[in-house]
């Protein structure tokens, strides 16, 4: 099986769900000489019929900190970002060939994501970039702003507001030059690399560099040049980039309203800085463009189940490498070069290395095209699955939330429907811990990050709880019945690192229900060199066994006791307890049943 590439920068990122290959050729370089192209009446024919699609994001900023309260828009449909700087949009009215996310907020220069949106949950991430003022200017005066990086804009002194009135007074100039070779350029540049050329064709492109732009009056207001006005700007071309830069390159600007590039006037490479002339102001973008087609990638494993949240990428000799994370279908969809074989990757970055899991040659395709590419199996890489259900602080389920799975350096998000979950995963080394927290998106309500051990290859984790206003809690499910929960005050945790009663460190937890007639009582012999760890039933008689035993409350025999425990975190006083425990075992009676539990709890002693 397979693992998870991570994000090679970490995030939590969560999440790309494009996948848009680059092109380092001319509009009309190979196969130029073919059959003529087709061009529609209006550039939105490209996009196909409108399809209702689910979205999953997160916005963060340079720095790859959650953005709470961030203005998501897709089509006529809202939502903030909440405190992790999550948004959910379900059932948002997209094309089938296109969506278009917008990410607003004071303070930062506008955002965006453009996807080839796939079926189930589409992940997205927002890098915004602060809205930086870089200089002011004044009207009717010729200045120019250069930033550190040589990015530089020059301006007539004539400018406008956005009602068509003429603007006098101070220009605040807000801009930030976007680099290729920056890792983190794919979640700061709008839309994605599609653009509209001069003859409403459809392209996809390679850049070079792009430079966005932002004028601000002195009350605030947004500024653009005033008609007939011109500015000159210059944007850097990375070293890296210099053996492909041609002579002369188009310029695209951003259409911020329908979400994609459009083919504007040509830019000069002089020395390493491309220099053209614009008449108005967004992200300006130096591109080569290429035609292209849109591409869906299912990933399964041997067992045809597909495989989530791996990074796919394709290669083309010519135009270069892009890639994007499978969804929650093993899906990820996006647009590559017409009329080329590819190479296609699939990676687990940061848990399994940077050598690529499966490598294949595909294509060429001439038009939209689906294909499935299946990984072979690995005994060095272990899949997992984390199944649980998530409720409300009222203990209803959870419609409009979702989980993440913290695993290493990597974040794996599922939205929640339904009141339940399940995160795919693969691992490729030892270390079988992870971490997961919920959030009730509707009802702004979380549960703590709560500690947990892989039970390879399914991990059920039964009930866990929005109430943030909790902060210890003891539950359990016995025979997927109902969940046995105990709260904050009615908990004590005593820890002992040599008990006068028995041999070696011990661990006892209280919980009590209504204080008559339910209760849990949990007593553990730890090993003395490593608290932490899994162990079995304690056997009470046998004074140097090491285990764990609940069977005081729970009615809960000592023969044919099954139930395994992780001791996944042991703080210091004051700090968290975290043990989870499933398994099967036999009552007074010789009834057999299963258990699963968390235990989330302060250390009293």
């Amino acid at each position: 099986m397979i693992n998870i590439k991570k994000f090679p920068n970490l995030i939590l990122m969560l999440f790309f769900s494009l996948l848009t290959v680059t092109s380092c050729q001319k509009d009309d370089g190979p196969g130029g000489g073919g059959p003529q192209e087709n061009i529609p009446d209006t550039f939105s024919e490209y996009f196909g019929n409108s399809v209702s699609r689910n979205f999953l994001g997160n916005v963060i900023d340079t720095n790859k900190n959650p953005i709470e309260g961030v203005t998501i828009t897709i089509g006529n449909q809202t939502a903030l970002t909440d405190s992790n700087g999550v948004f959910i949009l379900n059932n948002a009215t997209v094309n089938e060939r296109f969506g278009y996310i917008k990410a607003e907020k004071t303070g930062y220069i506008h955002g965006s994501r453009s996807v080839v949106p796939s079926n189930g949950t589409n992940k997205v991430t927002i890098m915004l970039l602060e809205a930086t003022v870089v200089g002011t200017v004044s009207s009717g005066t010729p200045e120019t702003v250069t930033a550190n990086d040589g990015s530089s804009v020059s301006f007539d002194g004539n400018f406008t507001k956005e009602d068509g009135s003429s603007y006098s007074g101070s220009v605040d100039v807000i801009m930030h030059h976007l680099d290729p070779a920056d890792e983190d350029m794919p979640m700061q540049m709008p839309g994605m690399l599609y653009a509209e050329n001069e003859e409403g064709a459809e392209r996809m492109l390679q850049t070079l560099g792009m430079l966005a732009v932002e004028l601000r009056g002195s009350g605030g207001e947004d500024l653009n040049l005033a008609e007939g006005s011109t500015s000159e700007i210059k944007i850097p071309v990375d070293a890296s980039l210099m053996g492909i830069a041609p002579a002369t390159i188009p310029l695209w600007y951003f259409d911020e309203v329908n979400g994609y590039w459009k083919e504007e006037g040509v830019a000069t490479l002089q020395g390493n800085m491309y220099v053209g002339t614009v008449s108005h102001f967004s992200f300006w973008n130096c591109d080569i463009p290429a035609e292209a087609i849109t591409l869906c990638v299912t990933v399964t494993d041997e067992d045809s189940n597909t495989l989530n949240n791996l990074y796919v990428t394709i290669t083309s000799a010519t135009f270069g490498t892009r890639g994007g994370y499978a969804n929650d279908n093993g899906e990820v969809c996006g647009f590559v070069p017409s009329d080329e074989s590819l190479v296609l990757n699939v990676y687990n970055y940061n848990v399994c290395g940077e050598n690529a899991l499966h490598t294949e040659t595909v294509g060429p395709f001439s038009s939209d095209s689906n294909i499935t590419v299946v990984v072979p199996d690995n005994p060095d890489i272990i899949q997992e699955t984390v199944v649980g259900t998530f409720n409300t602080c009222d203990d209803n389920s959870v419609t409009d939330g979702y989980v993440q799975v913290t695993y290493g350096n990597q974040s794996f998000t599922d939205a929640v429907t339904d009141g339940t979950f399940e995160v795919n995963l693969l691992r490729c080394n030892e270390n079988n811990e992870f971490t997961i927290k919920g959030s009730d998106y509707v009802n702004l309500q979380t549960t703590d990050s709560i500690s947990y051990t892989f039970t390879t290859p399914l991990t059920d984790i039964g009930v866990i709880t929005a109430c943030n206003s909790i902060t210890e809690f003891i539950q359990y499910t016995i025979d997927d019945g109902e969940t046995e929960f105990f709260i904050s005050d009615n908990i004590t945790a005593n820890f002992y690192t040599d008990s006068p009663n028995t041999n070696g460190p011990t661990l006892d937890i209280y919980g009590n229900g209504d204080g008559q007639t339910t209760c849990f009582y949990l007593f553990s012999r730890l090993d003395e060199t490593s608290y932490e760890g899994t162990y079995d039933y304690l056997d009470w008689n046998d004074i140097n066994d090491t285990g764990f035993n609940i069977t005081e409350c729970i009615g809960m025999a000592d023969t044919n006791n099954n139930v395994i425990y992780n001791l996944t975190t042991l703080g210091d006083v004051g700090e968290y307890i975290d043990i989870n425990f499933s398994g099967s075992y036999e009552d007074w009676n010789g009834g057999s049943h299963t258990i699963n539990g968390t235990i989330h709890v302060l250390r009293d002693n």
